[in-house]
């Protein structure tokens, strides 16, 4: 019965192992786990940027430019 035993206990264990062995990795890449450092600094370089730069102000609508006529070529005096 002993012997019953311990294969059952042997083949559960490889079992778990093997379950253990096949199920998906969770890991991320340095770049996509958050980090509290880089976090704080990313948000006091945006804060200074908004509160350094002068306002920028552009038109709504641009300004419309004059049409540009070209004089009539005439060529030995001849009009057309």
């Amino acid at each position: 019965m002993k012997r019953i035993h311990a294969a059952s206990v042997i083949v559960a264990a490889a079992v778990v192992g093997g379950w253990i062995l096949t199920a998906p990795a969770s890991a991320a890449p340095p770049t996509v786990t958050p980090s509290p450092g880089y976090d704080a600094r990313l948000q006091e370089q945006r804060a200074a940027r908004i509160y350094d730069a002068p306002p920028v102000y552009e038109p709504v609508v641009p300004t419309p430019r004059p049409p540009r006529h070209h004089a009539k070529r005439v060529h030995n005096g001849a009009h057309d």
